[in-house]
């Protein structure tokens, strides 16, 4: 029961942690003696039609729901909650730190979501609706998303870990033009994530101070649990970010030490063909009294001076160490 450009799903919650999927004819007949109405909507034109002119939102409100560009955030509005919260994508094809906005307005017997693309923790809730285990009201859902989009966090930074690990071993053994361009993705992951996870630490922390009578200590207690997985995981980047620029640190010093190393060579050859250079130069020169020009031992004889010329270098630069 779902529309890309309006209705996704829709229930009706029994307060036992299931619910009774409904359609827009039963929404619009809903009335707060029926139970907790959970409607989750897709960003769409029917979407906004419902929301502006008949849902009953405040333009305030209605407005923030429909937002092209969203921050996380949580704010009290009259006897309701608005909360922007963040997931990373995990659609198929999708990168991680493409993060999903979810955009979700609370009452006491209402819950209003809207999303631009799927996000798994919604899945998630209505999988716990189907089995019996879904949320009971406005504060479990509150609670129960910020668990959800955490956990779904969970994998994506350490996969980052592991792949820092990786590059951490693999500069035992050298480095190329992939493991620099690893490098600089993950590094770019670990920005963007940190970008959006600051902002959802504040707003989850601010989720635990307001004052609404339907969302108990328990509620805030589950949202301080995952407040605080959040702040580890942005220590988690934190560390990863660091890592990786000691990595690139360390690529850079080797590359560099590499160059000098070639450069050296380079020049200790140069140096050792420089009198070579000068000595068959001016044996070249086409005048007169070149000596050993009429000798048939004197290709021989310039060879063996050329040789010899080689040694002495090679023996004063090892005294030198240079070599």
């Amino acid at each position: 029961m779902w529309d890309e450009q309006g209705l996704v799903a829709a229930y009706v919650l029994d307060g036992d942690g299931g619910g009774r999927a409904v359609g827009f004819p039963e929404i619009d007949a809903w009335a707060p003696d029926r139970g907790v109405l959970w409607v989750h909507l897709h960003r769409g034109q029917l979407s906004r039609q419902w929301l502006t002119e008949k849902s009953g939102l405040e333009p305030l409100v209605a407005e923030a729901l429909l937002a092209e560009e969203t921050r996380p955030r949580s704010v009290v509005i009259g006897k309701g909650l608005l909360v922007i919260l963040r997931g990373v994508n995990l659609n198929p094809g999708a990168d991680p730190e493409d993060m999903v906005s979810l955009r979700v307005w609370l009452e006491e017997k209402r819950i209003i979501s809207v999303r631009m693309r799927r996000l798994m923790a919604v899945q998630d809730l209505r999988d716990g609706l189907a089995t019996g285990h879904g949320p009971t009201g406005p504060g479990d859902f509150v609670a129960e998303i910020a668990t959800r989009i955490v956990e779904r966090m969970g994998p994506v930074i350490h996969d980052l870990d592991d792949r820092t690990d990786g590059l951490e071993d693999e500069m035992l053994t050298g480095q190329g033009r992939e493991m620099r361009h690893t490098l600089a993705e993950i590094r770019h992951q670990a920005i963007v994530l940190r970008r959006y996870l600051a902002p959802q630490r504040d707003a989850a922390a601010r989720l635990q101070t307001e004052d609404l009578h339907w969302m108990t200590a328990q509620h805030k207690g589950r949202v301080r649990e995952a407040t605080d997985r959040v702040i580890r995981y942005i220590e988690d980047l934190d560390a990863i970010r660091e890592r990786a620029g000691v990595i690139q640190d360390e690529m850079v010093n080797r590359l560099s030490e590499q160059m000098n190393r070639t450069m050296y060579h380079l020049t200790v050859v140069a140096t050792i063909m420089l009198p070579l250079g000068f000595l068959t130069g001016l044996l070249g020169i086409n005048v007169g009294g070149i000596p050993g020009s009429g000798s048939s031992w004197g290709f021989a004889v310039v060879c063996a001076i050329l040789v010899g010329a080689v040694g002495v270098q090679v023996m004063l630069f090892r005294r030198l160490r240079w070599l």
